[in-house]
């Protein structure tokens, strides 16, 4: 009697069957680091603002839905020392979301038939609006989640089991893409495949270490 042969497991990338993207500083220039030091009082240099806002209270709130953008902008202005009204701030604030980086819907649109894809952000209510209205970001992706819809931010766990769950995929199966290592991590320990990039060239080189580029043509 013949023995049947083992089926060959399945190969890494072959299994990815979403692509889940983080937005500003991937497929989208966000300004925030870079503009707002010239509004401070005190000298600071873009690493060391993008550390403060990364680790500001106020900032975490207003992208959990918690702050509106008003209030927001009071308490940022006071404790940042915003050389600006907290309504001028406001105006500026509105500002940072440049657009799609280029390249970037030509990128997923040779993924979008292969993949699918879909977006998960840390912003809120001002930025959100103006990437949907004048980004067309929703037209990019099957889903698009942001914190302040959902009361959580990365890197925190629950953010992503939000995102698997909207996917309806186990873990293993969603390759994430950010801009920031702490994201990246919590996304691997809950089993998702994830790699920090910066801007749509980094997003390709991760394809193509990941051989998702490879697997995606065949």
């Amino acid at each position: 009697m013949t023995t049947p042969r083992a089926k060959s497991p399945e190969p890494e990338a072959t299994r990815v069957k979403l692509l889940l993207f983080d937005l500003g500083g991937v497929l989208v220039d966000w300004a925030g680091p870079r503009e707002l030091g010239q509004y401070l009082r005190a000298p600071s240099t873009q690493d060391e603002v993008l550390r403060r806002w990364l680790a500001c209270p106020h900032t975490d709130a207003l992208e959990r839905g918690v702050l509106s953008p008003s209030e927001w902008a009071e308490r940022f202005v006071d404790d940042w020392g915003v050389t600006l009204a907290p309504v001028e701030f406001l105006t500026v604030f509105q500002t940072w979301v440049r657009g799609v980086l280029p390249g970037a819907r030509e990128l997923l649109d040779s993924l979008r038939p292969r993949f699918r894809l879909a977006a998960l952000s840390n912003s809120n209510a001002l930025h959100w609006d103006q990437t949907i209205r004048d980004l067309k970001i929703l037209d990019l992706f099957e889903f698009a989640i942001s914190s302040h819809q959902v009361g959580r931010c990365k890197p925190e766990p629950e953010i992503f089991e939000t995102a698997l769950e909207r996917a309806a995929l186990p873990a293993d199966e969603i390759m994430f893409f950010d801009d920031l290592a702490a994201n990246v991590e919590a996304a691997r320990s809950l089993g998702i495949r994830a790699c920090q990039v910066n801007g749509v060239d980094g997003v390709r080189r991760c394809l193509e270490t990941e051989g998702l580029t490879r697997a995606s043509s065949e």
